[in-house]
C-alpha cells in the first residue's frame, strides 16, 4: 500500500515553494529549519510537517539531496578534490558529506569521481571558483544598474 501525500491548500503551497526555491538557490549556504521556515513565513514545526507531507522528504533531506546533486556535477566536470567539492556545496564535514553521498548515490565521492575521470576533460577548479560557479549560477546574478553622473 502506498501512501498519498497530504492535500495542502494552494495558498500554503506558494509558501512551501518559496522555501524550496530558496533552498535550491542557496544550497551552499548554511540552511536550517528556522531559516527555511522564515522564508516560507510559517512556524518551523508547521513548515516541517507540511514540507514533508508535500514533498515526501524533510527540509533537511531536501537540502542534502540538492547538495549531493550539485556535488555529482562538480565531481564529474571539474578537477576539484573531494574536500573542495564537499565545502563548495555547503557541507562543513568531509565525513558527513561522504556518508550522505554514499547513502544517496551508492558510491563514495572518490569512487564516483574516478568513474567519470577517464578521458573526460574537466573544468579547472580555479575557473570554477573564479567565476563563482560553485556559489551561484549565472541566472542569479543581478543586472548592474548604470547611473549617469
Amino acid at each position: 500500500m502506498t501512501t498519498r501525500p497530504a492535500r495542502v491548500p494552494g495558498d500554503v503551497l506558494v509558501h512551501l515553494r518559496r522555501a524550496r526555491d530558496h533552498a535550491d538557490r542557496h544550497y551552499a549556504e548554511p540552511l536550517d529549519l528556522d531559516r527555511l521556515a522564515d522564508v516560507a513565513g510559517l512556524s518551523k514545526y508547521h513548515f516541517h510537517r507540511l514540507f514533508a507531507a508535500t514533498y515526501g522528504r524533510t527540509p533537511a533531506a531536501y537540502v542534502s539531496e540538492r547538495r549531493i546533486e550539485r556535488a555529482q556535477d562538480l565531481l564529474r566536470a571539474t578537477n576539484l578534490t573531494v574536500t573542495e567539492v564537499c565545502h563548495a556545496v555547503g557541507f562543513s564535514s568531509l565525513g558527513s558529506f561522504s556518508s550522505t553521498f554514499r547513502r544517496i548515490v551508492g558510491d563514495s565521492p572518490r569512487d564516483f569521481q574516478e568513474r567519470y575521470a577517464e578521458g573526460a576533460p574537466h573544468i579547472p577548479g580555479c575557473y570554477v571558483f573564479m567565476w563563482g560557479l560553485v556559489e551561484r549560477s549565472a541566472s542569479e546574478e543581478k543586472p548592474r544598474r548604470v547611473h549617469d553622473s
